[in-house]
């Protein structure tokens, strides 16, 4: 008979993978299909074809019917470069109460869980069905879960809810905010900065664009919020730029500047009114580079788009998670998730994990005992609920 992993067993096997999403998530994958398999679960994955070292494995258990819980969690992890850590980042070590490792958190603990769950199903009589999804990529933008969504249509019957178990401290999160990211690329044209007025200066235009990001946040920050919008921490949509490099040296006007420049959308907020205004704005500084030499120009690069999570009124997967956990308050989180990609493909979708999202990307990153054991809980718990169908 095949060997039973505990959570605990399995969550050590997946922190020893080093699935940074700049890497391959390959050896995660073909482990966790291997350890379904052992099991008589076949599984199924979707190798990206732009990055062929990636994939996202997703598989189902119990009746072969539509109206599955669909357990949700990606499979890579952001960088430990740089961050001091006492541990080994890829080796799980408990202490004081905590489970230490890069991913332990976010969300290779639910993920653990989550196969687990799937394996206990097959050794229970369910009577409605239960799916595992694991994406990638979504450390850079969620970009690896919409063709895993759009794959995993044809080859299983259509799930009902799903859970995307990033951390929430194991309650029920109905909401969260989405956006755009871009990357711009702005080339100036070189003079001697004593005759700055004749070249265009690079880092100066984009500085127009970033500077007009901080008057907009300030003018979106002094509105009356929605109701939709007032359940958030900021209750606003927020421009944000994080990177910015360029230049060739001080007494030179820089040739090029490049730097990133994205939203995040309160589900409410019209998101395609939002990403015209940046797109304007960028448009309407070309203009004024443009006009002073032809050469001059600013490219647009799109890195991601995430969908926001709406609130469901009588949401399916809002609701089961409350039977689980008892939890009937409120929840809602500026962080985006794929929970927002499955609500667009038509799922109900809700976010409820094991975890501190304050842990989450942090040197030392850990999972406390305790929320790891809530975790197991509610999968078994959920697996009781799927046996009474």
């Amino acid at each position: 008979m095949a060997e039973r992993l505990s959570p605990l067993e399995i969550m050590t096997k997946l922190i020893s993978f080093p699935t940074v999403s700049r890497d391959t998530n390959l050896p995660l994958i073909d482990w966790v299909e291997g350890y379904l398999t052992s099991h008589g679960i076949e599984s199924h994955r979707w190798p990206d074809p732009d990055q062929p070292h990636k994939a996202a494995l997703f598989a189902h258990v119990g009746p072969w019917k539509e109206g599955a819980v669909v357990l949700s969690g990606h499979t890579d992890v952001v960088p430990v470069d740089g961050q001091p850590w006492d541990t080994d980042p890829f080796t799980v070590v408990e202490r004081d109460g905590k489970y230490f490792g890069r991913g332990t958190c976010d969300m290779k603990g639910f993920d653990a869980i989550a196969i687990w769950a799937l394996v206990e199903g097959t050794y229970r009589d369910l009577k409605q069905p239960l799916q595992l999804a694991l994406s990638f990529d979504e450390e850079i933008g969620c970009t690896g879960a919409p063709p895993m969504i759009e794959a995993m249509q044809p080859v299983l019957p259509k799930g009902s809810a799903v859970i995307v178990g990033e951390p929430s401290m194991m309650k029920a999160v109905t909401g969260h905010k989405g956006g755009q990211g871009f990357w711009v690329d702005v080339w100036g044209f070189e003079v001697h900065s004593s005759i700055m007025h004749t070249g265009v200066n690079a880092i100066m235009e984009a500085a127009k664009i970033i500077a007009w990001s901080n008057e907009v946040n300030e003018a979106e920050r002094a509105k009356e919020p929605t109701p939709v919008a007032a359940m958030f921490e900021p209750p606003w949509t927020t421009l944000h730029t994080g990177v910015i490099e360029g230049g060739t040296a001080a007494n030179i006007t820089a040739k090029h500047c490049s730097f990133d420049i994205g939203y995040r959308a309160v589900p409410d907020a019209d998101k395609d009114a939002w990403t015209a205004m940046v797109r304007d704005k960028i448009r309407e500084v070309e203009e004024g580079m443009q006009a002073i030499h032809p050469e001059a120009r600013i490219e647009v690069h799109q890195r991601f788009g995430v969908p926001g999570l709406k609130p469901e009124e009588n949401g399916e997967a809002e609701g089961l998670v409350r039977k689980i956990t008892g939890d009937n308050a409120s929840h809602v989180v500026s962080y985006g998730t794929e929970a927002g990609q499955f609500q667009e493909a038509g799922y109900s979708a809700v976010v409820c994990g094991p975890g501190d999202i304050a842990q989450a990307h942090q040197p030392n990153e850990f999972i406390t005992v305790a929320q790891f054991e809530a975790g197991v809980a509610f999968a078994d718990r959920l697996l009781d609920r799927l046996q009474e169908g």
